[in-house]
């Protein structure tokens, strides 16, 4: 079975499902293992592993390390083309579509394709929208972007109708890592009463209420990650995934 349908089956069931973010970069090496574990006893559907800038060449490594330590599936969330492994069970092919860089809206793919079918991986279609979660994050940096205002629901939902009618999957709203402010329920309700494909929720996530009021709204998938990192206990992760 495909990660894309145990995903969608993990649907039939729940709700919304929650992912856990590891951000694979030297600084977590020390806690890599804990973190593991925390996530594997927390109630959480699948891993997503990624972030905007890796410090070194070991994101293979970390990938491996990851994938050996978990039953869960482990998915790529990839910040460049650069962060590939064969390791890993799928990617998330995402689109930057809430920015006008063509590098993140074509250039990282083409130059990402080949390896990606070369070592086999499933890769998820996904449309990736950044919003404005009230402080300048590394994404925004990194792909020198402009996250959309959440004010502005009109045009994200013209984003997000466009992510779905290019084939995406998934349209991912993301805040970024960190964020003071998770995309509104005004947002969320909007996009999945006229959508017709999942929404992941990601960025400012750090307690039930929260999670259950984006699942509330009508996300499917939640994701939590600096939250995770931060040293938040298994009871608290757990209080956020049984909320869903």
């Amino acid at each position: 079975m495909s990660i894309f349908s145990k995903l969608k089956e993990i649907l039939y069931v729940k709700r919304c499902g929650a992912l856990a973010l590891i951000d694979p970069d030297i600084k977590n090496d020390g806690t890599l293992a804990e973190i593991v574990e925390k996530i594997n006893q927390s109630g959480f559907d699948a891993i997503l592993v990624g972030g905007s800038l890796i410090l070194d060449n070991n994101f293979d490594n970390r990938i491996d390390f990851i994938k050996k330590n978990t039953k869960l599936p482990v998915i790529i969330f990839p910040g460049s083309s650069k962060q590939l492994s064969g390791k890993a069970d799928a990617i998330l092919f995402l689109s930057l579509l809430s920015g006008r860089n063509p590098q993140y809206l074509i250039g990282e793919h083409v130059e990402s394709a080949p390896v990606i079918y070369s070592l086999g991986l499933e890769p998820i279609p996904t449309g990736y929208i950044l919003l404005d979660g009230g402080s300048r994050t590394s994404v925004e940096i990194i792909s020198n972007t402009i996250p959309l205002p959440m004010n502005k629901v009109d045009i994200i939902l013209a984003h997000a109708l466009a992510g779905q009618y290019l084939g995406n999957k998934f349209i991912f709203l993301e805040c970024g890592s960190g964020a003071s402010n998770h995309a509104s329920t005004t947002i969320i309700e909007t996009l999945s009463e006229r959508l017709d494909i999942p929404i992941i929720v990601g960025g400012g996530i750090t307690d039930a209420s929260s999670a259950n009021a984006i699942a509330n709204a009508g996300a499917k998938f939640i994701v939590v990650g600096t939250h995770i990192e931060n040293g938040a206990s298994i009871e608290e992760l757990q209080e956020i995934t049984s909320s869903l």
